[in-house]
């Protein structure tokens, strides 16, 4: 009786310990939109095993690519909500709560990635990332979708005119609308998971995103030609909830804010890395690429000037001069 009594002590305590090492082990749903092997999915990866290591166990970070949990609008609602504890997505679409995120969208901002880097890494990205803790998010890092390209199904593109009429699908946000429509092209906003169904379906005739993306999400099945404009560059922020956040301990916070900075360096190099073999691969399976001569290019700017000036006035001079500010201390280096 006693040994079949200590037998049953000994099993509940087994119990126990068993739900309060389950208890004790917190997961993270991480959440993108884009597919599996992508240098954003890469990234976040990354994110996870150095968590899982450095936490010894006590996170497990489960990462959800290619929208599996809904749009980025519908990520950004879960977040402020509580029910998704980390996504990583465009920061221009921030600009839907937080109107200075908008200043990422300008055509032509960033010349080239240290350009970008110095600013997202910098104070500017810093507080930028400050201004959605009211909004219920916390800005933890960038990440990079890179600079984007345009692509049709139409026509090839090598000049400035070729791209009016052309419907583009843009990015759900009013600076993407108004740059195409200064181009004479038709702009449709559309989540990014509608767009390949929109582009088989001839709902739109292209679209625009970086080589990655294009790539990942096997738009060249329904895309026939693309130009090299690097017209935008995406930064991408790593956010976390801010209930999620407000939860942890400062010890944990430090954690998941030093794996975050890590994975970011290691992913923006796995983005550059890849970008020449992934334009090899575009135009293995098909793609026609071309790149506009610099009298286009310099045509092109210039019809993206109106639109930057008007975004200016609504994004805040304050922000747009302290961006400014921080391109031209690396410019002048």
């Amino acid at each position: 009786m006693k040994h079949l009594m200590l037998k049953t002590l000994i099993a509940a305590f087994a119990i126990a310990a068993g739900a309060t090492a389950a208890a004790q082990t917190r997961t993270i749903k991480f959440a993108n939109q884009n597919a599996k092997g992508h240098p954003i999915v890469l990234g976040m990866e990354k994110f996870a095993e150095i968590v899982d290591a450095k936490s010894g166990g006590k996170f497990k970070v489960n990462v959800f690519p290619g929208g599996a949990l809904g749009s980025d609008q519908a990520n950004v609602s879960a977040l402020q909500g509580g029910a998704l504890e980390m996504a990583s997505m465009n920061s221009g679409i921030f600009a839907s709560i937080v109107k200075d995120f908008e200043v990422y969208d300008f055509p032509f901002l960033f010349g080239n990635p240290k350009e970008a880097d110095a600013v997202v890494d910098g104070p500017f990205g810093a507080g930028l990332h400050k201004k959605l803790e009211d909004k219920g998010i916390v800005g933890l890092a960038y990440f990079e979708l890179g600079f984007r390209q345009l692509t049709n199904s139409k026509r090839a593109i090598t000049k400035v005119e070729d791209i009016a009429g052309l419907k583009l699908r843009v990015i759900p946000n009013p600076i993407n609308v108004d740059w195409v429509s200064a181009l004479g092209a038709n702009p449709t906003p559309l989540p990014f998971p509608e767009l390949y169904a929109a582009l088989e379906q001839k709902a739109v005739d292209g679209q625009e995103n970086p080589v990655a993306t294009i790539n990942g999400a096997k738009l060249f099945e329904v895309q026939k030609f693309m130009t090299l404009t690097n017209h935008q560059y995406n930064p991408q922020s790593v956010v976390v909830s801010k209930k999620f956040w407000d939860s942890l301990s400062a010890d944990e916070r430090k954690l998941l804010q030093d794996a975050a900075t890590e994975a970011s360096k290691f992913q923006r190099e796995q983005s550059r890395n890849a970008a020449a073999g992934i334009l090899e691969n575009l135009k293995k399976a098909g793609m026609q690429v071309s790149e506009l001569p610099p009298a286009e290019v310099a045509k092109l700017r210039d019809k993206m000037k109106p639109v930057i000036a008007k975004h200016s006035a609504s994004v805040g001079e304050a922000t747009v001069k302290a961006v400014m500010a921080e391109l031209d201390k690396v410019r002048a280096k």
